[in-house]
Parts: structure tokens; sequence; C-alpha cells
């Protein structure tokens, strides 16, 4: 069974990565707006917590390496990494994991978690105050992330792909 997650996570690190690169909006601060963020999601919900925040901060930080910004893969690695964990926690504890409607509401509260999270990373680099620009990006950026990993968690679910 350790093998076949593991198989999984090093092929969601794959398409976290590649999901990542695909799209690469300029966001106002050095960063960028991707379509990466599914993926995170979609990994915390379907392989658990040490599988899905690998293979979300794995595959978000070689993104941002492979993308000539590797002064941010630390933080992405552990940004990315912590959002799995939230989706995967949150419906685990209140005992909600069937429900499609409380996935929603951990996968929100995991995007807010990362606007905030590269908001103060960001603010450390370049200063608090510019560090605001970037906040509507990333959360346009979870929006959107919210929107395809609800939609592809349904699908993996429904199919029982994993």
């Amino acid at each position: 069974m350790k093998t076949k997650k593991l198989v999984f996570s090093a092929l969601f690190a794959a398409l976290t990565c590649v999901m990542t690169m695909l799209i690469k909006i300029p966001s106002p601060l050095k960063g960028y707006l991707n379509l990466g963020d599914f993926a995170v999601l979609l990994s915390g919900r379907l392989l658990g917590s040490a599988f899905g925040f690998a293979a979300a901060g794995i595959g978000s930080a070689l993104a941002d390496i492979f993308s000539g910004y590797a002064f941010y893969a630390p933080a992405t690695f552990v940004i990315k990494g912590v959002m799995a964990l939230i989706v995967y926690a949150l419906p685990e504890i209140t005992g909600r994991k069937k429900s499609l409607l409380f996935c929603g509401i951990s996968a929100a509260l995991a995007e807010l978690f990362m606007a905030i999270a590269y908001y103060v990373f960001e603010g450390f680099l370049y200063g608090f105050y510019p560090a605001l620009l970037n906040i509507p990006a990333n959360l346009l950026q979870g929006v959107i992330g919210v929107v395809l990993g609800l939609l592809a968690i349904n699908f993996f679910e429904k199919n029982h792909i994993i």
C-alpha cells in the first residue's frame, strides 16, 4: 500500500509542477498566478497528510525552481504543503470527509492561508506595504484553485480513481 501511495505522490507532485508551470501570469511583486493550486488541493484530499504535503510541496517548489523563482521555493514548499494538510485535516477532524461542501470550505481556508502566508513572506522580502499588492492576485488564484480543485476532487472520488 505504501508503494502505491508513493507512486501516486510522485504523480501528483509532477501534476502540481506541470499545472503550476503551464500558465504563469506575472503578479506585481515578482511572483506569478498559476493553475497549480487545484493539484495542491487534490493532493491533500486524495493522498492524506504526509503524502499530500510532500506531493503539493515538492511539486510547487520544483515549479518555482524550474521557472526561475528559486528564492520562493522554500516558502512555497511549506505553504503549499500546509495547504494540502488543511484540505485533508479539516474534514477528517470534523468527521465530514464525505461532504463536498465541507471540502470546499476547507479548500477556501487553505487558499486564504496561502494568501496570508505569501503576504508575510513577501512582506519580509519587499516590505509589508508593497506586499499588499499581491493579495488580490493570490486570492484570485485561490478562487480558481478552489473551483478547479472541487471539480477534480468530485471527479476522482465519484470514479473511485484513488
